[in-house]
């Protein structure tokens, strides 16, 4: 799907076809090898590295905001031909730290102290660098994915529900005080109203979905890549993928996810102790969350926003670290237990 979204981009932009197609294939090798490593490597082993990999997280994330501007935003740090995006990494090491310390101060949670404000104040850290960049659509992603393994491990349910309320109105400043989040927003309200302007990317991705009927036009015959909507091979491939496709294609896509979903879940509950029930929890809902945010987006049930669709959407940072939290996953399901927790 890649190549298919990208070849007449690249072309008419780079001269060259194939470019996309040849970094994601690469990319792909890498999280591959990654991702067998992890599926080998003890989770447990993780623990130790809990501390130095929040660390570099966080200066990668800050030497983004001191680096040139791309499409309006610093996301990227470049080290010669390969751009790495921080906040992809800032997504697993979140996990890992919430699963690593919800673990050890699991008999504390009940505090309003231990069970929330020291784990959301360490991963508010990244929320606020990322933040920066700027880019909100991780921000409250990570933030619903840390909330749901605090519930799990046992956190006040009330003072959850009171820090998502306070955390509504930050949300809706932070949409309306940029003119362009502003701008989505309302197209998002009204998609056809304003079609040759704010509200042009998403009216082209609900044609697309639409005119994909049951069974799509083909691999390779969609019209939203020639050029009607900028870079259709990152966050907006779903588009592409249901025009050419359709809506077989598109369910079939969704039930992949949920099969994602499902087996996470059964992973979890037959982890061998808390540490991987959290730790596998929390990176099937980072990933199924992410697809679903995306795919709402780009059908127009969600405002825009700079999310990938895993899997899909070209881009090295987000497939390597998916298929490296995919690694984790495959360790713990290894050490799993004869009969799931009680």
């Amino acid at each position: 799907m890649v190549y298919s979204a990208s070849v007449i981009w690249a072309e008419q932009n780079l001269g060259r076809p194939l470019y996309f197609f040849y970094r994601q294939l690469l990319w792909a090798a890498i999280g591959l090898a990654a991702m067998t490593s992890a599926s080998r490597t003890d989770y447990n082993r993780l623990r130790e590295w809990v501390f130095p990999v929040f660390v570099v997280v966080c200066l990668m994330l800050v030497a983004t905001l001191f680096g040139p501007k791309i499409a309006g935003v610093r996301r990227w740090i470049r080290l010669g031909p390969i751009g790495l995006q921080p906040a992809e990494f800032a997504k697993l090491a979140s996990v890992l730290f919430l699963a690593s310390y919800l673990d050890r101060k699991h008999s504390k949670l009940s505090s309003p102290f231990h069970g929330l404000m020291i784990p959301l104040g360490v991963v508010g850290v990244l929320l606020l660098l990322i933040g920066l960049e700027p880019d909100l659509g991780t921000p409250v992603l990570m933030f619903s994915v840390a909330g749901l393994m605090l519930f799990i491990a046992g956190a006040n349910l009330r003072w959850l529900m009171g820090t998502f309320a306070l955390a509504v109105p930050i949300v809706a400043i932070e949409l309306w005080r940029k003119p362009y989040r502003r701008a989505r927003l309302l197209s998002f309200l009204t998609p056809f109203e304003n079609i040759k302007g704010a509200g042009y990317q998403l009216s082209q991705a609900l044609l697309a979905v639409g005119s994909g009927g049951w069974f799509g036009k083909g691999f390779g015959a969609s019209q939203l890549k020639l050029m009607y909507l900028p870079t259709p091979h990152t966050d907006f491939i779903f588009p592409v993928v249901c025009e050419e496709l359709g809506l077989v294609g598109a369910l079939l896509i969704l039930g992949l996810f949920v099969t994602v979903l499902v087996r996470g879940i059964h992973i979890a509950r037959r982890a061998p102790d808390l540490f991987g029930t959290l730790l596998a929890c929390g990176i099937t809902f980072t990933i199924v969350l992410q697809a679903f945010f995306n795919m709402a987006m780009t059908l127009g049930l969600l405002p825009t926003k700079g999310i990938p669709l895993p899997f899909f959407s070209f881009g090295g940072s987000s497939l390597l670290t998916t298929l490296l939290g995919i690694g984790i996953l495959l360790n713990i399901s290894r050490q799993s237990l004869a009969e799931p927790l009680k």
